[in-house]
């Protein structure tokens, strides 16, 4: 069986990853099942930036296939506020409610047609040979106040296009099939398949 490292601390993207990606032949391991979490350093100017650094930094530790996930919300309003800052927009240890009301105090009365934002996704794969980044969005707006306790983050304030839930009120496989995160799973899986299966081949 082939191991995939996710960079990341987060035990709710891991959680997510691991139900979109649902590979049998892939045992997927974390920073934190590793004790390495110290090397997720995050301070690029930009998703791609912080995605790239991460996985790099486990890489270079594990010498094992690594994804990095990088992702946020961004408003068009607040000139795409909070971007790489979301998970501490009020603040460097903030919860998810901090920072959902300052967003929320940010914007507003806002109309919904000024709320307009998106999630947006990156992931950074880095193996022996290889280094690569994808990315995946989902576009909605904010609403007033939060709906929902699924998720994590910002779900229960973001309402995707063409639904009447928030992320924060949807079944997690209702979730999966239109968020960001799972549209940049998408596309790195062939990533993934051919990386493991050139690795497989080298085996022999």
């Amino acid at each position: 069986m082939q191991t995939l490292v996710l960079a990341t601390a987060n035990e709710h993207k891991i959680k997510e990853i691991r139900e979109i990606l649902n590979d049998p032949s892939i045992e997927i391991t974390s920073a934190v099942d590793l004790n390495i979490s110290d090397q997720l350093v995050e301070d690029g100017n930009t998703f791609e930036d912080n995605a790239l650094q991460k996985a790099r930094a486990v890489f270079k530790k594990t010498q094992k296939p690594t994804l990095a996930d990088d992702s946020g919300l961004e408003v068009f309003f607040l000139n795409h506020r909070p971007g790489v800052l979301s998970a501490r927009y009020a603040g460097e240890h903030a919860t998810d409610e901090e920072n959902n009301k300052k967003l929320l105090k940010e914007l507003g009365p806002l109309s919904f047609r000024r709320r307009t934002a998106r999630f947006r996704c990156v992931l950074a794969f880095v193996a022996h040979g290889v280094e690569e980044i994808v990315s995946g969005e989902c576009r909605g707006i904010i609403l007033e106040q939060p709906r929902g306790t699924n998720g994590f983050g910002y779900d229960p304030l973001f309402k995707p296009y063409g639904y009447e839930q928030t992320f924060g009120e949807m079944e997690p496989a209702e979730k999966h099939k239109i968020s960001h995160r799972s549209k940049a799973l998408q596309k790195v899986k062939p990533l993934l398949e051919g990386y493991f299966m050139e690795a497989g081949e080298g085996k022999k």
